[in-house]
């Protein structure tokens, strides 16, 4: 997947926008607390919330990765 796949068409946050918000955590603690935090610095999910999944499914990978 690229850096540039748009997860939240609504907001045009990209793949690697979430990435970015992921890095600038100190800590992982779980998936919904990490999910609040990347949607108030990247503002996503917040439109129609149609990307929830993809969201979680980003922030998933990355902690297992």
């Amino acid at each position: 997947m690229t850096e540039n796949y748009m997860v939240c068409n609504c907001k045009q946050v990209s793949y690697g926008t979430i990435l970015d918000a992921l890095h600038e955590m100190e800590k992982f603690d779980d998936v919904l607390t990490i999910f609040e935090s990347v949607k108030d610095m990247t503002h996503c999910s917040t439109g129609c919330g149609g990307c929830y999944k993809k969201v979680l499914d980003v922030i998933s990978k990355e902690m297992m990765g």
